[in-house]
């Protein structure tokens, strides 16, 4: 991976294996299916998916409640 290309999978959750803070504090922006998205919770490009936060709705535990698309998933860093 070079360091201009985001990875292929990226997770905000710190309790996932796909986080990564050093690349979330440099800027993650998603284009999904052409459309500028900020509430993305996961992605995974080879896969061709997001994972959206569905409002203000919180699980049991807390976390964001989120919805699962499937569509083409363009990461790119903002700075």
């Amino acid at each position: 991976m070079s360091s201009e290309t985001p990875p292929d999978r990226l997770s905000v959750d710190p309790a996932s294996p796909f986080h990564d803070a050093d690349i979330l504090k440099r800027g993650i922006g998603i284009r999904f299916k052409g459309v500028e998205k900020d509430n993305v919770e996961e992605y995974c490009v080879s896969e061709g998916w997001v994972r959206l936060t569905v409002g203000k709705t919180v699980t049991r535990t807390g976390a964001p409640m989120t919805m699962k698309l499937q569509g083409a998933v363009e990461p790119y860093f903002k700075n």
